[in-house]
């Protein structure tokens, strides 16, 4: 039975690349560069073989005891990630738990994530190859560490699937995991800036994490290097002792599981009309109404809000580091093009829902006007205030015009070439309720070039306001400012009407093909 699911998993995997030739591309290109992250770190350890015992078992420890906390800690957040022998799916098959254990370990490294981490963990002994005995060590202790990992990782989606099923914790987990990973610039900095407070703690913490489940493996062979081969064979048993508790713990999960198999729960609780009561009763109104819903109750459109406070926390930091607080003129700008491309896949992101559009009828110039209008209620004062603050508090209320005409000639601008090119090209999102951080097998190669060729459009029709805006900054001619702004409100206006257009009629002569699409990409 454990071969049968084994061989499951790789036809799965082997159909998900019969989808699409982009969805090869994708798997090739990701791919190449999982290889070429292991080669860095695999050659990061065999250069540390010429060290010290002490110092590669310190490293060694702390590097593995994060890998194996990410893995426990991760699947709380990546509830969109695609679980392909979700043990949900077995509940009416008759397979002893022990035989649906262990398929559900091993087949977890069938896949670029699990494969990744043997290769990773099982590296060690490149690190410890100056001794047979430490080498054959490291390298068991790496395939031991690297199944901890996958069992910990199922013992806590299996354990937490309850909370992490809910709407609820799907959307807030969704959208605070943006806020590390927007700040992992200032964090990264502020680490390194406190690495030298922390020379006499990591041997402590390694000293430490080396007898826990995290990097209880990683120590072995530092125990053998050092000579201490009855502490080497005691922490080993006290791995595997984890290693077995934490298993036997996943197969309890797993029973409770496959007898009680969670349901989806659903709300019988009026909530009236929401946005419905506040637009006018029009297909343009309906639609916008329709958006801002998924403004505030969507995830993968929070992200974009979530972004609003911490964008001036990254420019401001950047700032910092180069010695010039005017950086943050540039904030307006910024945020007025990342709003207006936050509705560039508003027609994958509707996935199946677009049927309501096509099927109702909904002129295409209806549809595009109420997108952005939705989007612009959120847009438009968060770009007017980016754009005004800066140059008040820095003292510069001379560049208020082209700071405002800029920023939303962005804007409008983004919003104009974002309703066209979501009219025409439509790429795998995160589907409704997943992560807003999965990227769909096989997508990122044509999701990178739609992505670009928007940003570069815009970029170029930007160029104009923002041309005299840096030559009023350079030369200190207001007029220049004056005429910046001007010049940007009405370029800006102009590619709006003409991006709703264009959007408009391409929707209504595709809107079939736009349907199959997203059924596709979904």
């Amino acid at each position: 039975m454990v071969a049968y699911l084994l061989k499951l998993k790789l036809l799965l995997l082997g159909n998900s690349f019969r989808r699409s030739p982009w969805q090869l591309v994708g798997v090739i290109l990701a791919g190449l560069y999982a290889l070429g992250v292991i080669s860095m770190l695999v050659s990061a350890m065999a250069f540390l073989v010429d060290r010290e015992a002490t110092f590669i078992s310190m490293v060694l420890v702390l590097a593995v005891s994060a890998i194996t906390l990410g893995w426990a800690l991760i699947p709380l957040v990546a509830f969109g990630v695609d679980l392909t022998l979700d043990p949900a799916r077995f509940t009416t098959f008759a397979i002893s738990r022990p035989q649906l254990a262990i398929g559900l370990l091993l087949s977890g490294f069938i896949g670029i994530p699990g494969l990744l981490t043997l290769l990773v963990l099982s590296g060690q002994f490149l690190a410890w190859r100056a001794e047979l005995s430490t080498l054959l060590a490291a390298l068991l202790c790496g395939v031991l560490a690297a199944m901890l990992c996958l069992v910990l990782a199922r013992l806590t989606t299996t354990t937490m699937a309850q909370l992490t099923g809910s709407r609820r914790f799907k959307d807030v987990a969704g959208i605070l995991v943006i806020i590390p990973l927007m700040l992992l610039g200032p964090l990264l900095v502020v680490v390194t800036d406190g690495i030298d407070g922390l020379t006499d703690l990591l041997p402590r913490l390694a000293q430490v994490l080396g007898w826990t489940p995290l990097g209880v493996f990683a120590a072995v062979p530092g125990d053998l290097a050092a000579g201490s081969t009855a502490v080497a064979v005691g922490r080993l048993a006290l791995g595997l002792l984890y290693l077995a508790a934490a298993i036997w713990a996943w197969e309890r999960a797993l029973h409770r599981a496959m007898e009680s198999p969670r349901s989806a729960k659903t709300s019988t609780k009026a909530v009236g009309m929401g946005a419905f009561n506040i637009f006018p009763s029009t297909p343009t109104g309906a639609v916008a109404a329709r958006a801002m819903t998924y403004w505030f109750k969507d995830p993968r459109y929070g992200a974009s809000i979530v972004m609003v406070p911490l964008l001036p926390v990254v420019i401001w930091f950047s700032a910092g580091l180069n010695g010039g607080a005017e950086f943050m003129l540039l904030l307006g700008p910024l945020l007025g093009v990342l709003m207006g491309f936050a509705i560039s896949a508003d027609v994958s992101y509707d996935s199946t829902a677009f049927c309501l559009h096509v099927l109702s009828g909904v002129r295409g110039i209806h549809d595009r006007a109420g997108r952005v209008l939705a989007c612009a209620v959120i847009g438009l004062p968060v770009t007017l205030l980016a754009s005004i603050l800066p140059p008040v508090l820095l003292g510069r209320a001379e560049l208020l015009p082209a700071s405002i005409g800029i920023s939303l000639c962005a804007l409008l601008t983004g919003l104009g070439v974002s309703s066209v090119a979501s009219a025409r090209f439509t790429y795998s999102v995160p589907l409704p309720g997943e992560s807003p951080f999965k990227t769909p097998p096989g997508a990122g190669a044509r999701i990178a070039v739609v992505q670009l060729a928007t940003f570069s459009v815009m970029g170029v029709l930007l160029a104009p306001a923002a041309g005299l805006g840096l030559a009023q900054y350079l030369t200190g001619n207001d007029l220049l400012g004056w005429l910046g702004g001007v010049v940007g409100i009405v370029i800006g206006s102009v590619l709006l009407v003409l991006g709703i257009r264009i959007g408009g009629r391409w929707m209504d002569r595709r809107a079939p093909e736009l349907m199959g699409a997203v059924m596709v990409n979904k």
